[in-house]
């Protein structure tokens, strides 16, 4: 068993951890050792490898959009901030826009996000049923009152290159990456004492659990911390069809199941299954619910574009998100009562988009015990205690 010590710990590697890493890396002005613990050195299995990678701004609560738009300023400035001897991160942006339809009983709703989309600097554009049938010709819009495209700003990455990225920054700053898992936490002092699966003790000044659906909660929960974040399975289908179809945006119907291009002939697709449908599954269940896609996502895909009545289903993979069920907005920030216990969970399938704003944001509250550039207290759990809900009515 080996003892060591750190200014700061962070739980997960992914693309929240690692981003606080590199932020507080690139930040420090003095010596300060920084660690990661990884369960998963492989990164397979983690959300951030298994997501759809997209970002946008079209949400509707103030902080959400203000934390896409610092977003896909650091995706654009990507190799600026993370090249390593010369070489940028495989980021591979592509800003097709998102393309979110509205039924005439949702539109005031669409109108409504759209004004305080534009207000905070949001390059959205709203378009009637005139307006989509003449820009999306293959798309059924006979239901439809409006869309919102985003027309620069929206679109899809290589999320797991991204993660990669911070990864490798915050290494060549100096930050240590440990392959075990966090067994047990508890107060040490003023701070903390992690036992790792692997025998090694830490001790850290500091300790910011970025664990995600892995183990986020639970690590919560042996501290006295009972968040109603839970682990839920989603699925991605792809497929190809032979027809063009050209400007294909991100896609989400009115049903909230989305399609986007992959690839010169290709898409991918998903949608949350219904609420009934939709339990807690264990860590190791990666079991793809081909159902879905069968009997829910192509019909409806095949009904709102014609074409895809005919196509080629290929592959698909199920990841894991760590669902916040109190209101689908991440908690940020310290842990009240909880000295030196910081938290980054529950993003609900938003944390690689949001994982630039919230790595900065995090390393400003660490280092120097407020938010300096964005602030995103907004997102803290004192909402919870308050039971306060963040609504945020774009949750896809």
């Amino acid at each position: 068993m080996g003892s060591r010590n750190a200014d700061v710990v962070i739980i997960g590697g992914a693309a929240i951890g690692s981003s606080v890493a590199y932020h507080l890396a690139a930040a420090r002005s003095g010596p300060m050792r920084i660690l990661v613990i990884e369960a998963d050195p492989t990164y397979q299995t983690c959300a951030s490898a298994r997501s759809a990678a997209s970002i946008r701004q079209q949400f509707s609560s103030a902080i959400n959009i203000e934390i896409s738009l610092h977003g896909i300023d650091f995706l654009r400035r990507a190799d600026e901030f993370l090249s390593v001897d010369g070489q940028g991160p495989l980021i591979e942006l592509k800003e097709a826009g998102y393309l979110f339809l509205a039924t005439p009983d949702k539109q005031s709703i669409l109108q409504t996000n759209h004004a305080l989309q534009t207000k905070l600097g949001a390059d959205t554009r709203l378009l009637d049923q005139s307006d989509l049938s003449k820009k999306y010709p293959w798309l059924t819009t006979q239901d439809i009152a409006f869309g919102c495209h985003g027309t620069t700003g929206e679109g899809w990455f290589d999320g797991y290159g991204l993660m990669q990225g911070f990864r490798r920054k915050a290494r060549s700053l100096g930050v240590g990456y440990v392959s075990a898992k966090a067994q047990t936490i508890r107060p040490e002092g003023n701070g903390w004492c992690i036992e790792l699966s692997n025998g090694d003790v830490l001790s850290a000044g500091a300790l910011i659990n970025c664990a995600g659906a892995s183990g986020g909660a639970s690590l919560c929960r042996q501290v006295g911390l009972d968040l109603p974040i839970h682990t839920r399975k989603r699925c991605v289908f792809t497929f190809e069809c032979r027809e063009p179809l050209p400007d294909f945006p991100m896609l989400i119907d009115t049903t909230g199941t989305y399609v986007r291009p992959e690839g010169p002939n290709g898409f991918i697709c998903g949608s949350a299954p219904a609420a009934g449908d939709d339990p807690d599954v264990a860590t190791d269940d990666f079991d793809v619910n081909h159902t879905l896609f069968e009997e829910h996502i192509w019909p409806t895909l095949a009904e709102r574009v014609p074409a895809f009545e005919a196509i080629r289903p290929g592959r698909a993979w199920a990841g894991h998100y760590d669902m916040n069920l109190f209101d689908y907005n991440a908690f940020i920030g310290a842990a009240p009562g909880l000295d030196n216990f910081y938290l980054a969970l529950g993003f609900s399938g938003h944390g690689l988009q949001q994982s630039p704003a919230v790595g900065r944001g995090l390393a400003e509250l660490v280092s120097t015990g407020g938010y300096q550039s964005m602030d995103l207290s907004s997102l803290g759990l004192q909402r919870y205690f308050d039971k306060q809900p963040l609504i945020e009515r774009n949750v896809v």
